[in-house]
């Protein structure tokens, strides 16, 4: 019997990918996806489990989906990703609306796993456990232990985003795509590779024909995700991989634009810079997540760099493309974090003149060693530190944007109301967008414009 399902995304572009191969594998076993809760008999959440303002929101999202059973056609609300595999038996406890918490390991017979819980049987959530043991500690090894895992069927089980189904859930003419999973870095301050795993590339050949795929449902610009784009290929023996690759996703019939995310500043090597801006349907687009400045908290986040070396890249990017959108996150508070520190940041803010910028004041997160380091900040200093700095970003970021009036953009269409899109410096769904007054373009149209005004993050623009 067809059995009706909705899918709530939080978090990343990553998550929107997960979900869209939950669509595709219970799409195959014949449920019908629904766009809103209230028409599905199970809504499954893909939470998100970063930081605790994200797991709030997975928390809300849950509970305002659980509000609807009884009132409708819902019957049960499931957790699946991040939240649900980093806590498991834990969340299943303190939130007993849930009727399930899936864990990745349950991707692989999720239409089986919720069959049963609509049916009425209790499913026992895992014990969560470090993923990393999951793959060979060496990168070379992973690719076979990979490729063992979809022989078997389970290649989500090892959270490596193997692609062996997938259903579009929107109609965006955009769409993430995955080109490798979990982590090898040890940020002091990330659980990342605790529950995502080890850093593990998708096949090349993998990946251009799921963009090709993507091409065929409507897509035109291709948004390469992972948690360090900068590391691809290093496991396939190859760590300028990207570079070489790029050209093949340019040359998708049908795709217009390909973006980079997640470029580890540390990693940022000159040919893949000379690579993104040399490809004239590479987004000259720069996701580079400093996290701080200060060389002594960056140690202690154990990262690498400073404030010189960070203006230097920069420098670099736009000496090759002045036009280049470059966007970064920050954290604020970060235990030892001194008024120094403090200053050090936002001096670099001020001198940086970036494009879209995230501050996060710090929190203790669960497995992560930033949990035990002394010196912590009073969260009240946390509070007003992210509060000034956050003014002091608004303001460079608005200066950023009106430096771009008479400047030359290609925008993609994406709400045809408010006649507004992105152009090539403006990521998806997290930086400024660009708009348009008394025009009547449809979604998915790449307009050639100029910059006639600007509002914070935001430019009007004008088609030529």
């Amino acid at each position: 019997m067809s059995r009706t399902v909705a899918i709530v995304t939080m978090g990343c572009a990553r998550n929107e990918v997960d979900s869209e191969e939950l669509a595709g594998r219970l799409a195959a076993d014949g449920w019908t996806l629904v766009s809103e809760v209230e028409d599905a008999e199970v809504a499954v959440v893909n939470t998100c489990g970063f930081i605790e303002s994200a797991k709030k929101d997975s928390i809300d999202a849950l509970l305002e989906a659980n509000s609807l059973k009884g009132h409708g056609t819902t019957r049960a609300v499931v957790a699946v990703g991040c939240m649900a595999e980093r806590y498991g038996q834990e969340l299943a406890k303190a939130l007993p609306e849930a009727d399930g918490i899936l864990g990745f390991d349950d991707y692989q017979d999720i239409s089986a796993r919720l069959q049963s819980i609509v049916s009425g049987n209790a499913h026992t959530p895992h014990v969560p456990r470090d993923r990393r043991s999951l793959l060979p500690n060496a990168p070379a090894d992973r690719p076979a232990a990979r490729q063992e895992a979809i022989d078997e069927s389970f290649a989500s089980s090892l959270g490596a985003g193997g692609s062996l189904f997938r259903k579009r859930l929107g109609d965006a003419p955009w769409a993430p795509l995955k080109i490798a999973s979990g982590c090898d870095r040890r940020c002091s301050f990330c659980a990342i590779p605790y529950f995502r795993g080890s850093f593990i590339s998708r096949k090349p050949t993998e990946i251009i024909e799921e963009g090709k795929w993507l091409a065929k449902n409507g897509v035109t610009e291709l948004f390469l995700v992972s948690e360090n784009t900068t590391s691809y290929g290093k496991d396939l023996g190859d760590l300028k991989l990207m570079e070489k690759i790029l050209p093949d996703f340019a040359a998708i019939e049908g795709i217009e634009r390909v973006r980079l995310s997640y470029l580890q500043p540390a990693e940022m090597r000159p040919s893949l810079l000379q690579a993104m801006i040399e490809n004239e349907k590479v987004a000259p687009y720069f996701d580079l997540s400093f996290q701080h400045t200060s060389p002594t908290v960056l140690r202690r986040m154990r990262r690498f760099g400073d404030s010189e070396k960070f203006l230097h890249l920069i420098a670099q990017i736009r000496a090759l493309s002045p036009e280049a959108g470059i966007r970064s996150n920050f954290i604020v508070g970060f235990p030892g974090e001194t008024q120094e520190d403090y200053d050090d940041l936002a001096n670099f803010i001020s001198a940086a003149k970036l494009d879209a910028i995230g501050i996060f004041g710090y929190s203790d997160e669960d497995n992560t060693e930033a949990l035990d380091l002394s010196d912590k900040v009073e969260e009240e200093v946390i509070r007003q530190r992210v509060e000034t700095l956050s003014s002091l970003a608004d303001e460079m970021v608005s200066m950023r944007a009106a430096g771009r009036i008479g400047e030359s953009v290609r925008v993609l269409i994406e709400d045809e109301e408010l006649q507004e899109g992105r152009a090539a410096h403006q990521g998806p769904e997290v930086d400024g967008t660009t708009s348009f007054i008394g025009t009547n373009f449809k979604v998915g149209q790449y307009i050639d414009a100029v910059v006639i005004d600007s509002m914070g993050a935001d430019l009007v623009a004008r088609a030529l």
